[in-house]
């Protein structure tokens, strides 16, 4: 196969294989996810603190924009338990800066969590053309569902261990997640750390070991990343930071502006914001609450403590306290529309690739090991994820 034809264009009937990330926040705005998918890749909508309403009508604002395919990303996790403690010393933590924000001391009560079924109905109901899923992948009854309605399948996986377990429940690709990738880390084996293996280790790993396509991310700005992706034995990429500066995406201007002024020691891992692990650019709230982070409740309690305080501070243009999601390659954004940017990436891609074909087309694939195969349901071994 050559570029741009390979099996994510072929299933998705997509021009190009680009994957527009999903991003919450503002980022990721259905005028964003329009655009990529109108220019010939693949836009993802946000939709895991969505509620079944707010999701189905995300999903029709997309619709109203493009005709193209485009995806809806859910979080596969399973919901974080109540902590009281963690919940009251956070409320703690944040009082000052609700203080100099002009907020009121306590925060709004903590909503009700969408429900993974009432957010799977409006994904069947609406048919939209692929789901991804962070943190995981959902019980095999809600997969089944989704494959008898043909939607395409797309995991996120950061090491091979969760590479093998996505690949058993029956995803169509999975996404090699890179070290250097913005917003949350997808770990959902072993301690996060684990998780942070470079893209180009990562991606010809994957596609190495497992017979899943492989789409690699992390890093990522360019036709020269895209290309690189191909020779790694990469079927696809997914790009996020590449699109925050364009014109449709719903990031702060002041937000946008910093990302091209950072650098690769701009961003640090954070759970301030959500209370789980992800690459952001470092602000005065990082900093300054970077030695409370285990005291903070998980994700999603963090990101619904924080609302608030992010919202201020998106209305007042402070980016101190605001949520910079951003990847390592930041200085590599470009304000310019997100057509133009795939436009010019197609013509860096087809300039270094010639017509060379993709490496997985001629190579026989390495068996992943003798031992006994990984189940989903298995325990780890502690030694190896701890």
């Amino acid at each position: 196969m050559n570029w741009p034809n390979t099996p994510l264009t072929e299933r998705l009937n997509i021009r190009y294989p680009i994957i527009q990330a999903p991003m919450a926040g503002g980022g990721g705005a259905p005028q964003l996810v329009a655009a990529v998918s109108n220019a010939g890749g693949l836009g993802s909508l946000a939709g895991g603190d969505l509620h079944a309403d707010a999701l189905r009508e995300a999903i029709a604002e997309v619709r109203a924009l493009t005709d193209q395919p485009f995806a809806v990303n859910l979080s596969a996790g399973h919901p974080i338990k109540m902590d009281a403690e963690r919940i009251s010393r956070a409320r703690e933590l944040l009082a000052p800066y609700r203080a100099e924000l002009g907020l009121p001391p306590e925060p709004p009560p903590l909503p009700e969590l969408p429900g993974f079924d009432e957010q799977l109905d409006v994904i069947l109901e609406a048919q939209v053309t692929a789901l991804s899923f962070s943190f995981g992948v959902p019980d095999a009854q809600y997969v089944n569902l989704l494959r008898e309605a043909g939607i395409t399948l797309l995991g996120a996986a950061t090491h091979l261990l969760e590479a093998i377990v996505l690949e058993e429940s029956g995803v169509d690709f999975i996404i090699a997640q890179g070290a250097e990738a913005g917003g949350h880390r997808n770990t959902f084996i072993g301690h996060p750390e684990q998780g942070l293996v470079g893209t180009l280790t990562l991606a010809p790993l994957l596609a190495k070991h497992v017979s899943t396509p492989v789409i690699a991310a992390g890093g990522i700005m360019d036709g020269r990343g895209i290309a690189a992706a191909w020779m790694l034995g990469a079927v696809g990429v997914q790009m996020g930071t590449a699109f925050l500066a364009c014109p449709e995406s719903g990031a702060h201007i002041a937000y946008k502006t910093l990302l091209s002024q950072g650098s690769e020691i701009a961003t640090t891992l954070s759970r301030v914001f959500t209370g789980r692990h992800g690459r952001v650019l470092r602000n005065r709230l990082v900093n300054e609450l970077s030695t409370h982070e285990a005291d903070l409740p998980g994700f999603p309690l963090q990101l619904f403590l924080t609302r608030d305080v992010r919202q201020a501070a998106a209305e007042q243009g402070l980016t101190d306290f605001m949520a910079l999601w951003a990847g390592q390659g930041c200085h590599l954004c470009e304000k310019r529309p997100a057509g133009e940017l795939i436009a010019a990436w197609a013509e860096q891609v087809a300039a270094l690739l010639g017509k060379r074909e993709h490496p997985e087309s001629t190579q026989e694939r390495a068996p992943v090991t003798d031992a006994e195969p990984v189940s989903k349901d298995a325990p780890v071994d502690p030694g190896c994820f701890i």
